[in-house]
C-alpha cells in the first residue's frame, strides 16, 4: 500500500508533527520545450531525512524502496517539471516513510522542488553514463529529448554510490555530529555490482578505512535504541568484540546479546575515553541527543577523531558500515575503469 501526501502548513488538516525514520530521495530530471520530461536519475539517500542532502552519502539505483513508490515518484517529478515550465534540469527532494508492515501504506512528501542543476548532477552523470549538463544546455538551445536519444530512464546494472568528504579533522573543537547544516567540501563516487563493495569504495574515496576486525564502541541516544540490536548483532556476526556503555548495554542484554559494559567518562576509570586512546576501539557508532552532544560524546568523537579512528553518527550508516566491511572480510576491493561498466 501506498499513500500520497502533498501538501503545506497551510493545508487543511496538515500534520504538524516532525517526520521520524523517513528516507530521503532525490530526483533530477530533464525536460525539453514540447513538454517531454525525463527521469535522469533517482537516488536513495542513507542518511535518514533530516541531514542535509549534501552530507549524505546516497545510491542509484535505489536499495529499499518499494516499486509502488518508486511510480509515484516519477508520476510527481514529471508532473511538477511540466506544471512548473522547466526547460533543463530540475532537482526533487523527498521524504518517504515506510509502513511498519506491508498493511500499513507508505507516505511521500515533497520537501522541495528546484528548477535548476543540483549538486547531484555529476553523480548522476556518472553514475548512468549520460552527460546531464551536455543535455540540459542543448534542450535550452531547442533541442528535444529525443533528438538527443535520451527518452528513457536509465537503471544501471551496477551499483554507484556518493559519499561527502568532511572537514572535521582540519577544525578543532568541531564536532562530526551530521544535521540540517551542510559541512561537506567535497564528494566522491564508489561503484560496483555489490552495495557493500561499492559503499566500501566510497568510504576509501573519502579517506574512511574500516576496519576489518576489532572492537566496535556502541552507544546511541534512547529513539535509536530499537535499533541498535540489529546492529550489534551484525558486528558481532563479523567477528566485532562489542562494548556499550550502560544504557546501550542493558538493550543488548535484554536482546540476548553479548555485550561488555564500559564506563563512561564521568563514572571512573578505566572509562571509555582510556580505551580510545589505548587503541582498544577500532570503530565507534554513536548517536547523539540534546546536551549530550556538547559533552561527553562530543568529547568522545573528536578524540576519535584525532586518532583515525571511523566515526558513524546514524543506524542507517551503521548499516551500511556493516554491509561494507562484509563485502572487505569476503574479497579484496577490485579497481575497474568507469568505462568497463555497462550503461
Amino acid at each position: 500500500m501506498f499513500k500520497a501526501v502533498l501538501g503545506g502548513a497551510g493545508t487543511p488538516g496538515f500534520d504538524r508533527s516532525f517526520l521520524e525514520g523517513a528516507i530521503e530521495v532525490d530526483v533530477d530530471a530533464l525536460a525539453d520545450g514540447e513538454g517531454n520530461v525525463n527521469i535522469g536519475g533517482i537516488m536513495e539517500h542513507i542518511e535518514e531525512a533530516g541531514i542535509h542532502s549534501g552530507d549524505s552519502a546516497c545510491a542509484i539505483p535505489t536499495f529499499s524502496l518499494p516499486t509502488e513508490v518508486l511510480d509515484t515518484l516519477r508520476l510527481w517529478t514529471v508532473a511538477l517539471a511540466k506544471r512548473l515550465g522547466v526547460l533543463g534540469l530540475i532537482n526533487i527532494q523527498y521524504a518517504v516513510q515506510l509502513g511498519a508492515s506491508r498493511h500499513s501504506p507508505a507516505k511521500a512528501f515533497i520537501l522541495e522542488a528546484n528548477p535548476r542543476a543540483s549538486r547531484t548532477v555529476p553523480f548522476v552523470s556518472k553514475a548512468v553514463g549520460r552527460p546531464l549538463v551536455n543535455y540540459a544546455t542543448r534542450l535550452m538551445a531547442g533541442q528535444t529529448l529525443a533528438e538527443l536519444g535520451f527518452i528513457a530512464e536509465i537503471l544501471p546494472s551496477h551499483i554507484a554510490l556518493k559519499e561527502a568528504v568532511l572537514p572535521f579533522a582540519k577544525f578543532a573543537g568541531t564536532d562530526v555530529v551530521l544535521g540540517p547544516e551542510m559541512r561537506s567540501t567535497g564528494e566522491v563516487m564508489g561503484i560496483d555490482t555489490d552495495f557493500g563493495r561499492a559503499f566500501a569504495k566510497a568510504q576509501l574515496g573519502a579517506g574512511t578505512r574500516l576496519p576489518l576486525h576489532g572492537t566496535v564502541f556502541l552507544t546511541v541516544n534512547d529513539r535509536d535504541k530499537s535499533g541498535i540490536a540489529a546492529i550489534a548483532e551484525g558486528f558481532a556476526e563479523l567477528g566485532f568484540r562489542v562494548i556499550a556503555t550502560e544504557g546501550t548495554y542493558k538493550v543488548l542484554q535484554r536482546h540476548g546479546l553479548g555485550c561488555e559494559l564500559v564506563l563512561k567518562l564521568h563514572e571512573g576509570r578505566p572509562h571509555i575515553g582510556d580505551a580510545i586512546v589505548n587503541g582498544e576501539v577500532q570503530l565507534i557508532v554513536n548517536s547523539a541527543s540534546g546536551g549530550e552532544a556538547n559533552t561527553d560524546a562530543k568529547l568522545l568523537r573528536r578524540t576519535a577523531l584525532a586518532r583515525k579512528i571511523p566515526v558513524v553518527t546514524t543506524l542507517a550508516g551503521a548499516k551500511a558500515v556493516i554491509a561494507a566491511i562484509r563485502s572487505l572480510q569476503t574479497a579484496p576491493v577490485a579497481v575497474t575503469a568507469l568505462q568497463d561498466y555497462s550503461f
